[in-house]
């Protein structure tokens, strides 16, 4: 009798396991949720490794995000055919008008380098700001002309003709860097000016912050301007630049992380224009002179995207989350400096905001 009873509990044992583990087996995976973005190449080695780790986290989320530059990023979300986009300049006044409700969200900050290839010529060649602004506008012409060799008395610059290479596309890095040479130089300033799309006086235009790398690396005796991120991974040398305290600062996270320190307070809500928020030319001891903050932009209201669920509203909203977060320990090791305190607070206030179809989005 005790025999046929431990038998029993045994086969019962065994149909439940079974039963538990078909359950298992047929229950459907989580569905896959996929997320598209564009935009901005100067965050985009950050961006790839937080997408990446963030993949790990939540397996079932799908994020696409291809450069193109800030210009086509702003481009592709006014015509909402992505889920959120980058840029490193913020929306122009009619470009807001244009995407009415589009949210800021700083998400790393970065340095901008002048970079080049002399041989022979390692990095630190020092630079100022009007020098270089003279370089592209095509006024200093051999890199050993009086104004660079007088700075650099150690270095044997050569008699070779400088070749300047710039964007062709829509780039926040090229706003960032126009700004900087405006505020260096007069004639630039009146003969150029700054925004994305510039008319270059001289130079090679290249797409991307990669192609404007590239296009350095392989080219002698050529000068470009490129995100920090780049010139490690082309192992391309950057010029140390004279600050407004009068140092020659090479750009490293130490200098970038110096110079947001510098962040003017109080900054704006995530709603409102970040138009006059610049981190050129700050007044730290150590600070590099060309540093920017970059921007996620994505819709106060995700419902006017096409196809958009709660789900997937969600989905990008927690990947954002993470961006501004955990994410920050990503940047470190491609030289972006982590978001200060006060910038994490003002886009947890704007993450709270998101909705969908006017339902708050949960954050986390």
């Amino acid at each position: 009798m005790k025999t046929t009873y431990i038998i029993a509990i045994a086969v019962i044992a065994i149909i439940i396991g079974s039963v538990a583990a078909y359950a298992y087996l047929s229950a459907p995976a989580a569905e896959t949720i996929s997320i598209t973005a564009s935009g901005a190449t100067f965050p985009e080695p950050f961006l790839i490794e937080t997408i990446k780790e963030y993949s790990d986290i939540k397996s079932n989320v799908q994020i696409n995000y291809q450069g193109g530059g800030s210009g086509k990023g702003v481009t592709d979300l006014t015509n909402k055919v992505v889920d959120f986009a980058c840029s490193d300049a913020p929306l122009s006044s009619s470009q807001r008008a244009a995407a009415p409700d589009v949210l800021h969200i700083p998400e790393t900050i970065g340095a901008i380098t002048v970079a080049y290839n002399i041989p022979g010529i390692e990095t630190g060649l020092k630079l100022t700001g009007p020098i270089i602004a003279d370089i592209f506008l095509g006024k200093i012409t051999m890199w050993d002309d009086s104004a660079i060799t007088t700075i650099n008395p150690d270095l044997n610059l050569p008699h070779k003709e400088i070749t300047v290479i710039h964007r062709s596309d829509g780039s926040g890095t090229t706003n960032w860097f126009t700004k900087y040479l405006s505020s260096v130089s007069d004639t630039w300033k009146t003969s150029v000016g700054a925004n994305s799309t510039v008319q270059w006086p001289v130079g090679i235009g290249q797409s991307g912050n990669s192609g404007v790398a590239e296009t350095v690396t392989s080219t002698e005796y050529a000068v470009g301007y490129i995100e920090l991120a780049y010139t490690l991974a082309h192992n391309v040398p950057v010029a140390a630049i004279k600050n407004p305290a009068g140092n020659y600062i090479i750009p490293t996270l130490d200098a970038t992380t110096a110079a947001a320190k510098a962040l003017p307070s109080p900054l704006p809500s995530g709603s409102d224009s970040w138009e006059d928020i610049a981190i050129l030319n700050t007044s730290g001891t150590d600070a590099y002179p060309i540093v920017t903050p970059t921007y996620m932009l994505v819709y106060k209201d995700l419902g006017v995207i096409p196809g958009m669920t709660i789900e997937k509203a969600t989905a990008i909203v927690q990947y954002i989350w993470y961006v501004v977060h955990n994410g920050q320990q990503l940047g470190a090791e491609l030289q972006y400096a982590a978001l200060p305190s006060n910038l994490v607070q003002i886009n947890e206030a704007t993450l709270n905001s998101i909705t969908f179809n006017g339902e708050t989005v949960p954050t986390h």
